[in-house]
């Protein structure tokens, strides 16, 4: 994949991850969340397998994901 887009899903991960801090209603957060991990996955796995950025994002994707389909809020 080019790097240069490469760098833009990275910056847009780091972009939905601080969103999420500002965000209040508990799903959206979950959501926005979810979104920037994946970004933050995708971005890992382009940069060369980055593991450390990997595994941490996509266990609290499914993490999201679990909360999401259970309906929990805490």
């Amino acid at each position: 994949m080019n790097p240069e887009i490469t760098t833009y899903i990275g910056y847009s991960a780091s972009v939905f991850i601080v969103l999420s801090f500002i965000l209040k209603d508990v799903r959206k957060i979950r959501i926005v969340n979810m979104i920037g991990c994946i970004c933050f996955v995708i971005y890992g796995i382009f940069n060369g397998m980055l593991w450390p950025v990997i595994i941490p994002n996509g266990l609290i994707c499914f993490i999201q994901i679990y909360h999401l389909l259970t309906g929990k809020k805490g």
